[in-house]
Order: structure tokens, then sequence, then C-alpha cells
């Protein structure tokens, strides 16, 4: 998909500097990628904190278990 965006050049020339990239494209792919996994990441841990999981039994009732 092509893109047309309006973005500073200073912010551009840092991204690809501090992402590696061999250019523009490779810069903003990688720093979209990023994020996205990040913001995946955050969502998780929010959903794990408003759900906690919840165990059915402990570690008493494994070590039982293992030692039958």
């Amino acid at each position: 998909m092509k893109v047309t965006a309006i973005i500073e050049d200073e912010l551009i020339e840092e991204l690809v500097r501090e992402s590696g990239a061999k250019n523009i494209t490779e810069g903003l792919r990688i720093a979209i990628k990023e994020y996205l996994s990040k913001k995946k990441i955050r969502d998780f841990s929010e959903q794990m904190v408003a759900e906690p999981l919840e165990f059915e039994y402990g570690a008493a009732y494994l070590r039982e278990q293992n030692r039958k």
C-alpha cells in the first residue's frame, strides 16, 4: 500500500538511524510492527489485570498428583 504522510524530516531521520533501517519504508515498517507488538502486550496485560487467571488447584494438589 502506498501512503502519503507529512512527517518532520528530523523524526524520519532519527527513526531510520535508530532502527538501523536501510531506508524510510523499512524504518516505518519496523516502527509500526514494534508499536503493534507493544500494544498487544499492553492490551493483554490490561486484560489479565481485569480478569486474572484462576487455577482450580494449587501446588500442594500438584505435588500429591505427582507422587501417585
